[in-house]
C-alpha cells in the first residue's frame, strides 16, 4: 500500500506542477493579448480622432465653397490655396487611417486576435461628415429664406 500511496503523491506533484506551468503560460497569454487589445483600441480611438478631424474639414470645405459661390460669384475653385490646402489635408487624414487600419490588422495576425474579441467600435475609412448646427446659429438655408422674405432695399445713388 506504501508504493501506491508514494505512486500517487509524486503523480499528484507532476500533475500540480504542470498545472502551475499551464496557469503561467496561460497568464503570459493573456497579458499579451490584453496589451495588443489595448494598443488596437489606442490605434481605433486615433481612427476617430482622425475621422472627426475629417469631417471637420469636410464642413469647411463646404463653407469656403458655399461662401466662394454665393458671395464671390465663382463656381470654380483653380488657383484657391484654401480650397487645395483642405483638400490635400482630407487626402492626408485618408492616409493616415489607412495606415491605422493597416496597423491594427498587423497587430491582430501577429498575436491571432480575433475580430469577435475586440469591441465592435465603429471603424470607417471615410466617415459621414458630421455638422454640428448649434440652435441659435442661422444656417445658409435660413439666411437664404431671411432675404426671400425680405423686399428688395433701395440703394441711395
Amino acid at each position: 500500500m506504501s508504493k501506491l500511496w508514494d505512486d500517487l503523491k509524486e503523480n499528484m506533484k507532476e500533475w500540480s506542477n504542470s498545472a502551475v506551468e499551464k496557469a503561467e503560460e496561460m497568464s503570459r497569454i493573456a497579458m499579451a493579448k490584453t496589451e495588443e487589445m489595448t494598443r488596437i483600441s489606442k490605434i481605433k480611438f486615433e481612427i476617430h480622432q482622425l475621422q472627426r478631424e475629417m469631417g471637420r474639414k469636410y464642413e469647411e470645405l463646404g463653407k469656403l465653397a458655399y461662401t466662394h459661390t454665393k458671395e464671390d460669384h465663382m463656381a470654380t475653385f483653380s488657383g484657391n490655396t484654401d480650397f487645395f490646402h483642405i483638400v490635400n489635408r482630407v487626402d492626408e487624414i485618408k492616409g493616415d487611417i489607412t495606415d491605422k487600419e493597416s496597423e491594427i490588422e498587423k497587430i491582430k495576425q501577429e498575436y491571432g486576435i480575433e475580430d469577435h474579441e475586440i469591441e465592435d467600435a465603429p471603424s470607417q475609412s471615410t466617415p459621414e461628415p458630421v455638422v454640428e448646427v448649434d440652435s441659435e446659429e442661422s444656417t445658409p438655408e435660413d439666411s437664404l429664406e431671411e432675404q426671400e422674405e425680405k423686399p428688395e432695399e433701395s440703394v441711395p445713388e
